[in-house]
């Protein structure tokens, strides 16, 4: 083939292969957007099982002093008189994901959750954020504190399970909240597995229960961070109540 001279009209207007792959390409994803056709959280990647079913490998407790141990293929959390709030972290940290859980409250008198894209504190730390009247306050944590984002999961009756708070940072709840009486807060039954599940996509979160959408907001204050198992402070209540995880599941976006 005779190469073309810089400036020759054909070698300018003539589209090569890889322009016109390059246009193909664009073109179907358009369309696929358009149609519906592709999932916008982008579900490239392959599911990871954080719990081998067997032992806690992979996980370690922070924040407090409450048990934890493996039995029939759960984690099974205790609480413990004069512990606080305790969790059991996940050594690896993801930024963009879907997280997949069951959960089973066997003390209903037991709140708990569980943390995503949250932080251990190395170190004492304060937070500074304002208040609902708009004035500065501080929040300070002790060294090996959990903070971060933390779904929810409560009683039936309460009607908050798959609510969003910040822990230990801006205890700030709403607007990550279910309205009382909505759908998203009818989510939750006692008594029974319930089923979690938590998208997150750069500062998108999207919290599901059983099914039901719950939260879906908007929030930028971090991208990334451990997934951790709360047992909550009991105080000096000595009942060891009880709250159990399996099927822990997680599978990093593109």
């Amino acid at each position: 083939m005779a190469p073309h001279h810089e400036g020759d009209p054909v070698s300018m207007l003539t589209p090569t292969f890889a322009m016109k792959k390059r246009l193909f390409a664009s073109l179907f994803l358009a369309l696929m957007l358009l149609s519906g056709g592709m999932n916008l959280w982008g579900q490239e990647g392959e599911w990871i099982s954080l719990f081998d079913g067997k032992t806690l490998d992979g996980w370690s407790v922070h924040s407090g002093f409450a048990k934890y141990r493996v039995e029939d293929g759960t984690i099974v959390g205790t609480a413990v008189k004069g512990s606080p709030n305790t969790f059991l972290c996940s050594d690896r940290e993801f930024g963009n994901f879907i997280l997949e859980f069951e959960v089973f409250l066997v003390s209903p008198e037991l709140n708990s959750g569980v943390q995503f894209r949250s932080m251990i504190a190395g170190e004492e730390m304060v937070f500074w954020f304002r208040n609902e009247e708009g004035a500065m306050r501080p929040t300070t944590i002790p060294a090996d504190r959990v903070y971060g984002y933390q779904v929810e999961i409560a009683t039936e009756t309460g009607g908050s399970s798959g609510g969003v708070y910040d822990e230990a940072r801006r205890a700030m709840v709403s607007p990550w909240w279910p309205v009382k009486g909505s759908e998203g807060s009818k989510a939750f039954k006692n008594g029974q597995w319930n089923k979690y599940r938590i998208e997150c996509q750069a500062d998108h979160i999207r919290t599901i229960v059983n099914g039901v959408v719950v939260a879906d907001f908007r929030d930028g204050l971090n991208y990334s961070g451990i997934i951790g198992l709360q047992v909550h402070d009991v105080g000096q209540d000595p009942a060891p109540y009880e709250v159990k995880w399996r099927n822990i599941r997680i599978k990093p976006l593109d």
